[in-house]
This record gives C-alpha cells, structure tokens and sequence, in this order.
C-alpha cells in the first residue's frame, strides 16, 4: 500500500509540473492537459476456507483467468459426504409417517361411529370419550412424526451446506494473482488462505489531480486514457469517485475512473496518461 500511494504521488507530481509549465486555467487544465496515472484491479480478493481440511484437488494456477462461481479447488470430504447420505436416508423415509397417518385415520372412522351410536346411546359415554382421546393421542403421534421429518429435512440441508463449503469457489470473474495452496496441504482457522484473484473487468484508474481542477471534475464525466507502450491505443474511462479530502503535502486530490476491459485486453498494474474529456 505505502509503495501504490508512493508511485501515485510520483505521478502526481510530474502532473503537476507539467501543469505549472503550461500556465492554463482550470477548464483548460481539464479538457486538455494530461496527468499521469495507474491502472489498478478493480478489485482483488483473498480466498480463504471457512472450514479446516486437507486440500484434495486444485483446479487453477496463477494466471488464469476465471468466472465467479468456477470451482477453484476441494478438501477432502469423505465424511461429509457419509453424512449427507445419512441424512438424505432419514428425510426420505416413509414408513413411520404412513404407519401413524393409517392410525390417525383409523381413529377418525372409530370417533365417528362412537359419535353416532352415542346418539343413539347404545354406547356408555366412557367409550365416546375413549374414542375422542384415541383420536387425539393418533394426531398428535402423526404432527410428532411429521415434525421429526421435517427436521431430518433440515439435518439434510445442514449436511448439504456444510459438503459445499469444502468445494471452494470463485466469487468474481477474473484473474487468479496468486495461488497458496498444494494438494496435500492442511488448512484451517489459523492458515485459511488458499488464493488472491483479481476482477480485472472493469479496471480501475487512479489518478492525483491538482487542487486547482477540483470542481472541474464530477462522477459520469469521461476521460481518455493511455496505458502504457505497447498498449497504448487510447481508451475511455468514467469517473466514478472524486475525492473530498485533499492531500495538502501535493496539493492534489484523488480521482478513480472506471475502465472496461470485457476482453481482458488490458492487464492491471500498467502506468498510464489521461485527459478529461470536456462535459
């Protein structure tokens, strides 16, 4: 960070003696000098495991480039896998919720026909009452059978979740920086990392603008940037972020642009010029 924010004010610096050089007014210094800049990620990620496990597979090295969602490498999960099984076994089984919805409604035809031969008491009213808790004691057995299904279903899901947390995924479309880890290693909460990637579309564009263009420049506003040789077609950049807060060491203050890359033609890290463009 310390040598990003050095490097920055280096160019910085130059813009500003290019500026004073020219002597030209702040919507001139705008619309027609060129400042010096970087071109950045526009985001970098560190990957990491939320659980502990041996690395079983890697499927990326550094360089390549992925999509969010791409499958970056497992742990070994055997046991886990064991247990969703189990758990798949106990959600989908039938036999006790059959056999309790058969009593249930087999206590439901007994009521009624206690119910109708109480009318006509030729029953005591001590079995009418039998028949009415039977019917009760058969409901509530079905609801508790229906509840122990219903949390075998979630043990299930549970089991699922905690299986997928050992498939480790990208969670961004671009380039993987640095790869940490082997098969055969061992990660856990103390050493979770396992790679840092890098969303190289859109790039991000830094650039330190002298105090005296501050107002000149509003997000939405476009700019033309060129990167470095050999990449040095010019490109358009919006402007995203303007800083409030100067910097009073340079008298500057930080603009971010974003910059399309959907062919990842443009590799971050590049030094870069660019003139805004009038509004």
């Amino acid at each position: 960070m310390l040598l990003r924010r050095a490097a920055l004010m280096s160019l910085a610096g130059l813009g500003l003696a290019w500026l004073a050089s020219s002597g030209g007014g702040m919507a001139d210094a705008a619309q027609r000098e060129e400042l010096n800049c970087l071109i950045e990620p526009n985001t970098t990620v560190t990957v990491s495991t939320p659980v502990e496990g041996i690395v079983e597979s890697v499927n990326v090295d550094r360089g390549d480039l992925v999509q969010a969602g791409q499958v970056l490498a497992k742990l070994e999960s055997s046991v886990q896998e064991a247990e969703v099984s189990v758990h798949r076994y106990r959600s989908e089984m039938q036999a006790e919720l059959k056999s309790t919805q058969t009593r249930y409604e087999f206590s439901l035809r007994k009521l009624a026909r206690a119910e109708e031969m109480s009318k006509k008491e030729t029953i005591s009213r001590h079995e009418l009452d039998e028949a009415q808790t039977e019917k009760l004691l058969a409901e509530l057995a079905r609801m508790e059978v229906q509840e122990k299904k219903r949390l075998a279903e979630l043990e299930y899901k549970r089991a699922q979740a905690a299986l997928e947390l050992r498939t480790i995924k990208s969670p961004l479309a671009g380039a993987v920086v640095e790869r940490l880890i082997s098969p055969g290693d061992f990660r856990n909460n103390l050493d979770p990392k396992m790679f840092k990637l890098a969303q190289i579309h859109p790039l991000r564009v830094v650039v330190f603008v002298p105090v005296s263009m501050f107002g000149g420049i509003s997000t939405g506003m476009r700019a033309e940037v060129i990167p470095e040789a050999p990449l040095d077609r010019p490109r358009v950049a919006e402007v995203t972020v303007v800083d409030r807060v100067m910097d009073a060491a340079s008298g500057t203050f930080a603009v971010r642009l974003e910059l399309p890359n959907p062919k990842y033609q443009l590799p971050a890290g590049l030094k870069c010029r660019i003139r805004f463009l009038p509004k």
